[in-house]
């Protein structure tokens, strides 16, 4: 990745860090029938969750309230639910990653796959606590989310070096 004399990433990263989102938002609300939306893989998070473990210098914990806002009103959820749960992972990523001497792609996939579940566990207990649901069909989504990471892993790679 070429990078400008102030270390700041070229413009072609941040496309392709914009060109990310726009997409995985896309997939997240282009509709499907009731049966395959339980199955529908937290594709936005998952996205965050990547560029949080290959680009932390450029996003952080500012970007993911921001796509976790983006994420709400997308979602039709209440405002700041996601945002929450995003910045969480974020804090979750950024202690995580500490541990880790080399980032490979059996330790990324069980990082982010613990990101994920961490993210389900506060939607969870947000909705819980605020609304007062629980939607269970939703670890249907967790779980194909973890089992889909290797293709976001496969897709966005060759933009992170």
């Amino acid at each position: 990745m070429a990078y400008s004399d102030s270390g700041q990433p070229t413009g072609l990263l941040l496309l392709a860090i914009v060109i990310s989102f726009v997409v995985a938002s896309s997939l997240n609300v282009y509709p499907l029938n009731s049966s395959m939306a339980t199955l529908r893989p937290m594709i936005m998070v998952m996205v965050l969750i990547f560029w949080l473990l290959f680009q932390p210098r450029y996003i952080g914990v500012f970007s993911a309230f921001v796509i976790g806002i983006i994420a709400d009103l997308l979602m039709d959820t209440r405002l700041g639910q996601q945002a929450f749960a995003a910045v969480v992972v974020a804090f979750f990523i950024k202690v995580g990653s500490i541990y880790l001497k080399e980032l490979r792609t059996s330790s990324a996939w069980l990082l982010a796959s613990a990101a994920l579940i961490v993210f389900q566990l506060n939607v969870w207990l947000l909705q819980m606590f605020t609304q007062g649901v629980f939607v269970a069909q939703s670890g249907l989504s967790l779980l194909m989310s973890i089992l889909s990471w290797p293709l976001v892993l496969f897709v966005l790679r060759k933009f992170a070096r």
